[in-house]
């Protein structure tokens, strides 16, 4: 038997960590990203896991041989940190020995080490491991962090609680054919189109919720802003007002994470030419405003994509924000659990946030009483004893209470102006991937 004694285990290369190695020595890991080979030395480019670094080799201060090294080889290096501002951070590093940890059995299909990769998505989701290996390519994921970090700091802040619910369920949230089907133990299950049912049940006893998890819809499309697995932002809050409790509740939220990402991600953020949006007062526009302004006929349910495009058009140019709400939906074509609006009740408390083109978020006021979903259930054809245990929560009674959902692939594509929703997603799953 073997005791596992407590030391330290190696620890990733910080900004800080080299910034206060200037003047001396340094060890860590990394892998070779280029060698740029010059008359009597060579430029070694290392890759971290969040940094790329210069460092420089040449045969007299270095115990090592360059010809024993190559593009994708991993290595522990020693070397001497100087002060040289054309190098990424600001700091070179004079090799003076390395070993090697392990080697590439093939060279990259791919050109890691370029700005651009300078290929179709299609060849970066076929390489996808090799793909992400690229410097811009996977600052995309450390953004999408912080995102999912700036959102769970400020509703931990404001008192939220963090759940984590089933994705192996026996009824869709949202209702309609885009569910996808299995078996479980001889039972028909659904994996989960959102949280919905769950989060508004722990409502009922955390008052104020919130997940990030993934969701699944089972429609057919093969667009540039659709995925069959996504991960899912999704918050819930008890005793509102109204729907715009949740409103205001988004506009704090969304203007947080643009502070956090331009705090804590800029060398990410860096790596791409659009800045964050500056997020002020966001414009609300119910629905048939929108339609109005689109100047289309009021006998349509929802906004097109293009008309998506075309309203954040207007309203940047009108209000100078890259964000708006659309709110009061028709409730025929809203989910089941969405309230009805007191002023008309062919009108839904739901509401939109479209941004830069597109809709990140759908989100509203929910039905607290048991009798008013029990008859919205039947006004929609849906027997209420198929979701008996979903109005449990209602039953035995609900506060007031709404919430929404964001779209992190969706938020993180519009942040960074990309052109494919697939590029936000690590390993996307469409209908045309399942591999890798």
């Amino acid at each position: 038997m073997h005791i596992i004694k407590n030391q330290p285990v190696s620890e990733a290369l910080t900004a800080d960590k080299l910034s206060k190695a200037c003047g001396g020595s340094i060890t860590f890991c990394a892998c070779i990203h280029k060698i740029k080979k010059m008359s009597g030395f060579a430029f070694v480019i290392l890759r971290t896991g969040k940094y790329i670094l210069q460092s420089v080799y040449s045969e007299d201060k270095c115990g090592g041989n360059i010809s024993d090294i190559s593009e994708g080889c991993y290595v522990k290096i020693t070397g001497d940190v100087n002060e040289e501002k054309r190098a990424p951070l600001g700091y070179e590093i004079t090799l003076a020995d390395f070993t090697v940890l392990s080697r590439p059995a093939e060279d990259y299909p791919l050109h890691v080490s370029a700005r651009e990769l300078g290929c179709t998505i299609e060849t970066k989701l076929e390489y996808r491991s090799t793909a992400l290996r690229n410097p811009k390519e996977r600052a995309v994921f450390k953004i999408s962090e912080g995102v999912c970090e700036g959102f769970r700091r400020f509703l931990l802040k404001n008192d939220f609680t963090e759940i984590h619910t089933p994705k192996i369920v026996s009824a869709g949230a949202e209702g309609g054919a885009n569910m996808f089907r299995l078996k479980y133990f001889g039972k028909d299950a659904l994996l989960a189109q959102s949280p919905q049912f769950y989060k508004q049940t722990c409502v009922a006893f955390f008052d104020r919720v919130f997940e990030i998890a993934p969701v699944y819809r089972a429609e057919k499309h093969n667009s540039t802003r659709h995925l069959n697995e996504y991960i899912g932002l999704d918050l819930e809050m008890g005793y509102i007002e109204s729907m715009r409790d949740v409103m205001i509740t988004e506009t704090e939220l969304i203007r947080y994470i643009c502070r956090y990402l331009k705090e804590n991600y800029s060398y990410e953020l860096e790596m791409f030419a659009n800045p964050l949006p500056d997020v002020g007062n966001i414009p609300v526009l119910t629905f048939f405003e929108a339609l109005d302004i689109l100047e289309k006929p009021h006998n349509q349910a929802d906004l097109d994509p293009q008309d998506e495009v075309r309203l954040c058009e207007y309203v940047k140019k009108e209000y100078d924000s890259e964000f708006v709400f659309v709110e009061k939906f028709p409730a025929a074509k809203r989910p089941v659990y969405a309230k009805n609006s007191p002023e008309d009740p062919k009108l839904a408390e739901s509401f939109d946030l479209l941004f830069r083109g597109l809709e990140i978020t759908t989100g509203g006021q929910r039905i607290h009483d048991y009798h008013e979903q029990v008859e919205k259930m039947k006004a929609f054809g849906t027997d209420p004893e198929e979701l008996s245990v979903y109005l449990q929560i209602h039953k035995y009674g609900m506060p007031p209470h709404g919430g929404l959902g964001i779209g992190l692939e969706r938020l993180v594509m519009k942040l960074l102006n990309l052109a494919n929703i697939r590029q936000a997603s690590m390993f996307p799953r469409d209908i045309n991937h399942l591999d890798p």
